[in-house]
């Protein structure tokens, strides 16, 4: 699954000029915990204000939000996701970022994914990535087996065959935050010595 599918389409926006009163009573009416920040022209970024901000910017410190401005409070840039970013690699930028929603944009606005969203509509509970990933592994490591056998282990064939493999392989080892001791070639070129050779490509 990637943002797209799963992100929420009704965006509601508020001026950086907004007061943050306005900004409250519009998150209160709407039961929403964010709004996006309106761009003020197309080079522009978009900002976000939670109601985070505004409880830690402005209440913690006894501020009037009526006269306290969007803009002072809100973040911008903010982080950004891609429409088509797999929904396992939206939830890795959330860990590592530390933030719980962001806006889907692709030359414009197009929607905001929150970590609600992930738990609530993504497929991740009966579609584990780790289980898909190991599945394309064992696959990838037949395909190349049989392309060495026909084309020969130091065939260009056959290492183009064996990259897809390190290629999955080292993105299962990154979710799981493991170094891999060896992988699927390292072990196939203690068969077949030859195939390594086949791996330094001309520039």
């Amino acid at each position: 699954m990637k943002a797209e599918d799963i992100m929420t389409t009704d965006v509601v926006t508020i001026r950086g000029s907004a007061t943050v009163a306005e900004a409250v009573a519009i998150m209160n009416d709407l039961c929403l915990r964010a709004l996006i920040v309106e761009r003020r022209h197309d080079q522009d970024a978009y900002g976000i204000v939670t109601e985070t901000d505004i409880v830690y910017k402005v209440t913690a410190f006894g501020k009037d939000p009526a006269t306290v401005r969007v803009y002072e409070i809100m973040t911008k840039p903010c982080i950004v996701v891609n429409p088509e970013l797999g929904v396992e690699y939206v939830a890795r930028l959330f860990a590592n970022t530390h933030i719980r929603r962001a806006p889907v944009i692709k030359d414009k606005l197009l929607g905001i994914i929150s970590v609600t969203d992930i738990l609530s509509k993504s497929d991740f509970v009966v579609n584990p990535k780790s289980v898909s990933l190991e599945q394309e592994i064992e696959k990838a490591i037949l395909d190349a087996r049989k392309i060495c056998t026909e084309k020969g282990p130091s065939s260009k064939e056959c290492a183009v065959a064996w990259d897809i493999v390190e290629e999955l392989q080292a993105e299962a080892a990154h979710q799981r935050a493991i170094k891999l001791e060896k992988t699927a070639f390292d072990l196939y070129c203690e068969q077949n010595p030859e195939a390594a050779e086949a791996r330094i490509y001309e520039s």
